[in-house]
């Protein structure tokens, strides 16, 4: 299926808060409890649409060990938006968010969209970290912030869609340089004469102004 746009994801934070789980529930719609620790990066893709445009999903589901971390910050690189994950059953998963977040936005540019997200909500019997702890978090970093479920599927497709929502956003407002790849967003084959226009630099023969 041809798209208006791609958008870049990655995903990070420890080992053991659902990263993964949360990847297969968005592409393929189901979950698992038995999924082998994840050894660099795995990979999935989905199409959603946006104000009737396809856009499709490219995602990056990093490890979360500290041996790993080289080769996660390269995916930062050249990727639009971020989840970063934590698990509301484990505080320590939480503590560790500020330390992601720092080491993302060093590696990456401020263009990235960032989405914060408590998983593991239908573990509410086990919580470990409050709700709103998760939002004044979340808030002070300027970050969108989610309560998800990989297991039953709660809010997993709206975390994120509400991160490809603000992304495109950023798009029709100009906030992005659709000629650099390292925005982690590429032009697709469907895209309609105002996005070609946004990617296309500016020559001697175009004109700014009325006259």
């Amino acid at each position: 299926m041809s798209y208006a746009y791609m958008f870049k994801y990655v995903i990070i934070g420890d080992t053991g808060v659902g990263k993964s789980c949360l990847l297969l529930q968005f592409t393929d719609d189901r979950f698992t409890t038995l999924h082998d620790l994840t050894i660099g990066v795995e990979f999935g893709a989905r199409m959603i649409s946006i104000d009737n445009k396809n856009i499709k999903l490219q995602i990056w589901d990093t490890a979360g060990q500290e041996s790993f971390r080289s080769i996660t910050r390269s995916y930062y690189r050249g990727a639009a938006g971020a989840l970063l994950v934590y698990d509301i059953t484990r505080r320590e998963t939480f503590n560790h968010v500020n330390s992601w977040l720092e080491d993302a936005q060093q590696h990456s540019g401020s263009h990235m969209v960032f989405m914060l997200i408590g998983n593991k909500s239908d573990l509410e019997h086990r919580r470990a970290v409050k709700k709103e702890e998760g939002e004044a978090f979340a808030r002070q970093h300027g970050m969108i912030f989610m309560e998800t479920s990989a297991k039953t599927a709660t809010n997993v497709k709206e975390a994120f869609l509400a991160t490809a929502r603000t992304i495109y956003k950023k798009i029709l407002e100009g906030q992005l340089d659709l000629t650099s790849e390292g925005h982690g967003i590429k032009i697709g084959p469907s895209a309609g004469l105002h996005e070609s226009a946004l990617q296309r630099p500016l020559g001697s023969g175009d004109r700014l102004g009325c006259c």
